[in-house]
């Protein structure tokens, strides 16, 4: 019986147990711990280097306040990564491709920053939901849509990470299944349909990394709106 192609996406279980939980805490166990020796390993310095310099990107916008976020940033950029990377190795799944996981992130992020803008700067937090200079018949119409903007970011964050992921994942199942239908049958084809598979498994991985830096860059400028 031939399954769909939308099966990948559903949480798998075993003995009942939901897959999706070791898949979210396996990331952190394949990272390397650092040691007390006075030289690291390669796999620790360019791990290093690697989180340093992404900070120091991630923190250039930002003002002194939202410098106290740089660990929970990082993390969740680490995790994110790490997740998205993972799922395209074979007989995996990937978290990220589930709506409800990438809200659970998002929402509580969103709602921290505006928290935050409305518990330190009121004025201009609400500012921001109406332009400078708008004509007074105006003022109603934008208030209502940059409230709703405002409400619609989680959603944005979330439904972008998940369509971006799902979209490349379904491509590869179905650039590989046609691949190995062509097979026995017309085999310089499907060589050219492996050739294809090949370069959009390589596009997949770095829209899986781009997706991740995307994904914590726009909550750092949202955090930067609101410190």
């Amino acid at each position: 019986m031939t399954l769909s192609f939308f099966d990948q996406f559903m949480s798998p279980t075993y003995l009942g147990i939901p897959l999706i939980a070791i898949a979210l805490t396996f990331p952190w166990i394949m990272l390397p711990a650092p040691s007390s020796r006075w030289l690291n390993n390669r796999m620790i310095t360019l791990q290093s280097w690697f989180i340093n310099r992404f900070t120091q990107q991630l923190l250039l916008p930002l003002n002194l306040p939202g410098h106290k976020w740089a660990l929970m940033l990082t993390s969740l950029m680490i995790l994110l990564l790490s997740l998205n990377m993972l799922g395209l190795l074979p007989y995996t799944f990937t978290p990220t491709t589930q709506l409800s996981l990438n809200m659970a992130i998002a929402t509580p992020f969103w709602l921290a920053t505006v928290i935050i803008g409305m518990r330190n700067q009121p004025t201009a937090a609400l500012g921001h939901l109406l332009p400078e200079g708008t004509p007074i018949p105006l003022i109603p119409i934008l208030i209502i849509i940059e409230t709703i903007s405002l409400f619609i970011r989680p959603l944005a964050l979330g439904v972008r990470l998940t369509a971006n992921l799902t979209a490349g994942h379904l491509l590869i199942q179905l650039i590989a299944t046609a691949t190995l239908v062509l097979l026995p049958k017309i085999t310089t084809v499907a060589l050219l349909t492996a050739l294809v598979l090949l370069l959009l498994t390589l596009l997949e991985v770095a829209v899986a990394m781009i997706q991740a830096y995307v994904f914590v860059l726009l909550l750092s400028l949202y955090l930067q709106e609101n410190t």
